[in-house]
């Protein structure tokens, strides 16, 4: 599969001076375009989009310090309908305008053509199974946070402790679908998985589709395919490694596509540092066309 998203992105890089149809790139990968997008933003650190503006301010770059070219020549060149579009896209990537960059030969950022590889670290498996769920309903209270990557999230952390005691013991009396008891649930609100990016986060319950509590929010979840990832270790690096591991390694090595849909985890909070138990619902479906399997051991950020 790795191949595959490296055809991808050399696709991608050919089309930097028009239009990028995504939904092609993603075609190459052989993946949905989704699934392309959140493994993009997993495996490079930032979003598609932020990428593909950054080669193009970078290859524009080149040709506003060449000067053969005029700034209005190169704008329309990478896509720009206007001088004024193409000058905040320019001073968003290298924090200064084009023309101003042209008459003093400042010093630009580049960002380099990426491709991906596997590196194998480590000898820990990922344990893994796949489960057929039907439709279902979280029961629980919503709030909206940023995605933090080392450490504990300060905002997802307020929200639990906000809880009121009577909210806990009616989502426990809810509770009765697998995963059981308590657990959290993510949907992020755009492509991006890097630091910062908003999510919604939910602190609720599994119950039927048909269980409803006036006095808790509710998630409606359609029925579909889970991967479910145990895991033990250290609260809370161990999890934000096994998130960063099922996207970056486990996906790469396997059949399997994300799909819309919450991110489920089951834990016990502990002191930081502190040795816990946890399960992670994904939700996956099998990858259609002719992705190529790689077949190796890889080990096993919410």
């Amino acid at each position: 599969m790795l191949e595959r998203l490296n055809q991808a992105l050399d696709h991608l890089e050919a089309c930097l001076d028009r239009e990028v149809d995504m939904t092609e790139v993603a075609r190459i990968a052989a993946v949905s375009e989704y699934h392309f997008r959140r493994l993009f933003s997993a495996l490079a650190g930032m979003p598609l989009p932020v990428y593909v503006r950054r080669r193009r301010m970078t290859l524009a770059g080149a040709e506003v310090l060449a000067g053969d070219l005029t700034l209005l020549d190169i704008a329309v060149r990478y896509g720009y309908s206007s001088g004024e579009a193409f000058a905040r896209a320019f001073r968003s990537v290298h924090g200064i305008g084009p023309g101003e960059a042209r008459r003093t030969g400042a010093v630009l950022t580049a960002q380099p053509r990426m491709s991906f590889r596997v590196v194998v670290e480590g000898s820990t498996t990922m344990r893994y199974r796949i489960v057929e769920k039907e439709s279902f309903r979280v029961l629980g209270k919503k709030a909206q946070v940023r995605l933090v990557h080392e450490g504990v999230n300060a905002a997802a952390a307020a929200h639990l402790e906000s809880l009121e005691r009577q909210a806990i013991v009616r989502m426990k009396e809810l509770a009765g679908q697998e995963p059981d008891g308590i657990l959290s649930a993510v949907v992020y609100l755009t492509d991006s998985r890097e630091e910062g990016a908003e999510a919604d986060y939910w602190i609720g319950v599994v119950t039927g589709p048909e269980v409803a509590a006036e006095e808790l929010d509710a998630l409606d979840v359609p029925a579909g395919t889970w991967a479910v990832f145990d895991n033990h270790g250290p609260y809370p690096s161990a999890l934000q490694e096994l998130w960063r591991d099922v996207f970056t390694q486990w996906f790469p090595s396997n059949p399997y596509t994300s799909r819309t849909g919450p991110e489920l985890l089951r834990t016990q909070p502990v002191e930081v540092g502190a040795e816990t138990d946890s399960q992670l619902w994904i939700p996956v479906e099998r990858s259609s066309g002719n992705a190529v399997r790689e077949h190796r051991d890889l080990p096993g950020l919410i």
